[in-house]
């Protein structure tokens, strides 16, 4: 397939491929007598691992360690735990720490929405703020 085809099959850009190519996530693609690149099937399989661990979360760095224990011959279910396990510790405090600024965010929002603008500070901006 030619980097457009595979583009195409993986919802992807060929941008995205070649970039992909160039921080080794993908390998070489051959190159057909004309210079066009050739990707095989293999190509489809990485892309779509690429995109669903990018949808988890995952970075390229550790996307990029788990195919290197894959491509070493061995499963890389420790190191996705891993890496899984990172991003849900990752997200949790994410979460706390989005509450904690709803929080804030709100209590500003109702004491400026029950303000009275005569009384505010001329010196300030806003008294709320």
């Amino acid at each position: 397939m030619r980097i457009g085809e595979v583009a195409a099959a993986t919802g992807t850009t060929t941008k995205t491929v070649r970039f992909y190519e160039e921080r080794g996530l993908l390998p070489t693609a051959g190159r057909a007598s004309n210079g066009y690149r050739e990707y095989g099937k293999n190509t489809l399989i990485r892309l779509n691992f690429i995109r669903r661990s990018r949808l988890s979360g995952l970075t390229l760095a550790q996307i990029g360690d788990i195919l290197r224990v894959r491509d070493a011959g061995s499963a890389p279910c420790a190191h996705v735990n891993d890496a899984l396990q990172k991003q849900l510790h990752d997200l949790d405090q994410k979460i706390l720490e989005l509450q904690a600024l709803r929080a804030t965010v709100a209590g500003y929002r109702d004491a400026v929405a029950s303000a009275d603008p005569a009384g505010c500070d001329p010196d300030q901006i806003c008294s709320y703020l």
